[in-house]
C-alpha cells in the first residue's frame, strides 16, 4: 500500500492490494440536515460532495450523499476537509 499525506493515508498500488482496500470516508454536518461526505479514492485522490439528508442519523445517511450528492468545489471541500490536505482532490 501506498502511505500519503500528514496521515498516513492507505492507497491500493496492485491489482491484490485493491481487492482489500477500504476507502478513507469523513462527514461534516452543515445543518441537521445537510451532510457532506468526503471519500478517498482507488487513485490516490479524494473528492466531497454535499446533500440534504433526513437528518435522523448522519451514520446511515452518508452513503446517499456519496452516490447522489453534487460534488464540492475544491476550495471548499480543502476547507472542510482538512485531513486529506496532503491528498491531491479528484479533478
Amino acid at each position: 500500500m501506498l502511505q500519503m499525506g500528514k496521515y498516513a493515508l492507505e492507497f491500493p498500488e496492485t491489482i491484490a492490494e485493491v481487492s482489500i482496500w477500504r476507502p478513507t470516508v469523513r462527514t461534516h454536518a452543515l445543518a441537521a440536515k445537510v451532510l457532506s461526505v468526503a471519500k478517498t479514492r482507488i487513485g490516490g485522490t479524494w473528492a466531497a460532495y454535499i446533500d440534504a439528508v433526513p437528518g435522523r442519523n448522519h451514520d446511515m445517511e452518508y452513503e446517499e450523499v456519496l452516490n447522489y450528492g453534487d460534488r464540492l468545489p475544491e476550495k471548499v471541500a480543502r476547507v472542510l476537509y482538512p485531513f486529506f490536505e496532503d491528498i491531491p482532490y479528484a479533478k
